[in-house]
């Protein structure tokens, strides 16, 4: 079975804030340009426009999606996940058999519409310049089981909006320093952005895209809200997570939510998202292949939308409870 190659116009590669300032030039008509020239002093405006996306993950490098598997499911009754041998990373070592787990979920897309409307999700990498900040916590976090779902979601939320660490809630610091390492956490502060103003938002997204800019001004409030004390769990999700129907983003696929992707390890997954907080995830690892033996290791997924305009999840070992 061959990987199936996606191509995404490259306006979506800036879904994020993180393009470099050549490629929003090429991309947005100059804005790089109109921001080095805005009347509002340049030290006051970070350069959001330079350097890498912290995720950068989006449809175009979900490449192993498995048309041939579309509708299969797999012979007999799945068996939990958990079932199986663990990685010292959390991850799971596979054998022969179809496995299923309800998995707590994250949202790495701020400014962004959750999971619905029947859209599949395909295996995607864990890519940009926090890698592997994000990767540590969705790892470490499987043998922290007392650490609440939700400081794991604020933690990654601060790495999507670059938020400064420092100047997190002294709870989320303390998770954070559990989870990450002392560099991990220099190197977070070191990429963190100031929270915009208004007069500078407009300034600076005057003209792009409105999805672009939408995901801008999310990630701005909730750099805000993040280290501002009094700030709601409920209410740093209202601006992450995107209210009524979502639209149909540029690029998105027509692909079926059944579909299958073929890891690279000879093993195949499928996830269904149910809600951006959690994701039934089904493997399906054939007796002949070569996918036993190896580890499923949810810390390095992404459930990719076939949908741009929804939220990309990071995946995680652990068991999802209300």
């Amino acid at each position: 079975m061959q990987p199936i190659k996606i191509y995404l116009p490259l306006v979506l590669m800036a879904g994020a804030i993180g393009l470099a300032a050549t490629t929003a030039q090429a991309q947005f008509g100059g804005v790089t340009g109109a921001v080095r020239h805005l009347p509002v002093k340049a030290p006051g405006i970070p350069n959001i426009l330079s350097g890498p996306q912290p995720i950068s993950t989006n449809i175009k490098d979900a490449i192993w999606g498995d048309p041939s598997t579309d509708g299969f499911t797999p012979p007999g009754q799945p068996r939990q996940l958990t079932s199986l041998p663990r990685s010292p990373q959390g991850g799971f070592v596979l054998g022969p058999g179809y496995y299923i787990m309800h998995a707590q979920s994250y949202c790495l897309h701020a400014g962004t519409h959750g999971p619905g409307g029947g859209d599949g999700y395909l295996l995607g990498p864990v890519k940009g310049s926090a890698k592997d900040a994000v990767t540590s916590i969705l790892q470490n976090s499987v043998a922290h089981p007392e650490i609440a779902q939700h400081d794991i979601q604020l933690l990654l939320w601060a790495i999507v909006a670059r938020a400064k660490f420092e100047q997190l809630d002294p709870k989320l610091k303390a998770v954070a320093a559990k989870l990450l390492s002392a560099r991990q956490l220099a190197g977070l502060n070191r990429s963190a952005l100031s929270v915009l103003t208004n007069p500078q938002l407009a300034s600076i997204t005057g003209g792009m895209p409105g999805p672009v800019r939408t995901v801008i001004e999310a990630e701005s409030r909730m750099r805000g809200m993040l280290t501002t004390p009094g700030s709601s769990y409920a209410d740093i999700e209202r601006v992450a997570v995107l209210g009524g129907v979502a639209p149909r983003g540029p690029g998105s696929l027509d692909l079926p939510a059944t579909r299958w992707s073929k890891h690279p390890d000879g093993y195949w997954v499928r996830y269904k998202p149910n809600g951006y907080s959690n994701t039934w995830v089904e493997v399906w690892v054939p007796p002949s292949s070569k996918g036993v033996g190896k580890v499923y290791d949810p810390g390095t997924a992404i459930a990719v939308p076939v949908n741009t305009a929804r939220q990309r999840l990071a995946q995680s070992g652990r068991i999802y409870t209300k």
